[in-house]
């Protein structure tokens, strides 16, 4: 049994918030912190039994500290922007408390999305007697443990990658987006890079297209290839990797409404002067746009999610793919939150659990990878995320 704190009170803050609730043999008492100390309330509500709520500038590393030692937490869980990730960094270490989150760095000037700032962490964290956990969402998350749990039993060597990510729902808006706006057109918007022969080959955003069938009836979507941070872990902790990609279903009219918002200079990360103050466009379209968290009750279809592995088995080449599918209407009934965050949200639950049950140990900094994949596993089960293996054809 273990004291949590939970930064953001956004759509995953909520599914994490509810998943840890059901389990009060784990997480015996729970703080849901954030800027907006009404949301952490709604959240609350909602839920099966008391936790504890607060106000927080999560960007004001000594006003976190001094709450995070006020509430005195064995784990931080960040579901906070990614912009906030190393100042909640900080705060643990200050704090002298482990900590965890579901998407790397990066800086709020430039979409950049690397893990060099929080591996530098990694002496800090390790002097501390600490350890971070980076990435323990789905994508990245789920399929870092995917990766790792086939290559351990399927496979003597692994040669390629392809993660897959679909969202087969539909919300019927005319355009919105499924999280945070501004963190998913900054993500979608910029440049690719796909790991080949040693080294990353950077290439347009969205410019390699193919048609995608997904298993179990879900459906045909076109998906393309993007960038997405797991990557650049899988990668570095997979050295036998030859090739590895990620791919991501859109539609033509999300496509469409963002080629002319990019066109107009909308989704600009700069700022621009209008009417004698400084705004910066895409933070002014995250304002217009839907609220992520009203899609919910809106939200049909499923999510399907997964990855396509090549590479050796007794000297023979053979291909697998493991995938889970995740209904918006079953998740919303449970938790009241979109598959999107859903599929977010419970393996940060996972993640935590593993940490605190001493399933996952060690000092410093880590991902997904790092760790024996069949606890997590094992876990997505029992928590609502079931997975399937099967042979993938050509």
């Amino acid at each position: 049994m273990a004291k949590v704190m939970i930064i953001g009170a956004g759509g995953v803050g909520s599914v994490v918030a509810h998943k840890c609730a059901q389990l009060p043999e784990v997480f015996s008492e729970i703080m849901l912190a954030s800027r907006t100390k009404s949301k952490c309330d709604a959240i609350a509500h909602q839920l099966p039994r008391p936790i504890v709520t607060a106000q927080v500038d999560a960007d004001n590393v000594e006003d976190l500290t001094a709450l995070i030692k006020d509430f005195s937490p064995e784990l931080v869980i960040n579901v906070a922007l990614p912009y906030q990730d190393l100042h909640i960094m900080d705060a643990c270490l200050n704090a002298g408390v482990n900590y965890m989150d579901t998407a790397n760095y990066e800086p709020p000037d430039v979409a950049k999305f690397e893990y060099h700032w929080q591996w530098d962490y990694q002496k800090r964290f390790e002097d501390a007697g600490l350890i971070a956990l980076l990435g323990s969402g789905f994508d990245p998350g789920v399929t870092n443990v995917f990766t790792t749990y086939l290559n351990k039993h399927y496979f003597d060597e692994i040669h390629q990658l392809d993660i897959v990510d679909v969202n087969g729902g539909d919300h019927g808006q005319p355009f919105a987006t499924n999280f945070n706006p501004e963190i998913n057109i900054r993500e979608v918007t910029a440049s690719c890079r796909h790991w080949e022969d040693g080294k990353f080959i950077e290439t347009p955003a969205m410019g390699e297209k193919k048609v995608f069938d997904c298993p179990e009836n879900v459906g045909s979507f076109n998906i393309y290839r993007m960038y997405h941070e797991e990557l650049e872990s899988l990668t570095n902790h997979f050295p036998t990797l030859k090739k590895a990609q990620f791919w991501m279903s859109f539609g033509e009219n999300y496509l469409k409404h963002l080629e002319v918002l990019q066109n107009v200079g909308m989704t600009r990360i700069d700022p621009v002067e209008f009417q004698g103050q400084q705004i910066i466009p895409l933070q002014f379209l995250k304002a217009l746009l839907p609220d992520p968290g009203s899609l919910g009750p809106l939200t049909k279809g499923q999510t399907c999610i997964g990855c396509i592995v090549q590479g050796i088995k007794d000297g023979k080449k053979i291909k697998k793919y493991i995938y889970n599918i995740c209904s918006h209407e079953a998740a919303y009934k449970e938790v009241q939150s979109q598959a999107i965050s859903y599929t977010t949200g419970v393996p940060a639950m996972i993640g935590a659990k593993m940490l605190l049950q001493g399933k996952w140990t060690g000092k410093g900094v880590f991902n997904m990878e790092q760790f024996d994949p069949d606890p997590f596993m094992e876990d997505l089960n029992n928590y609502g995320l079931p997975w399937t293996v099967i042979d993938q054809k050509d």
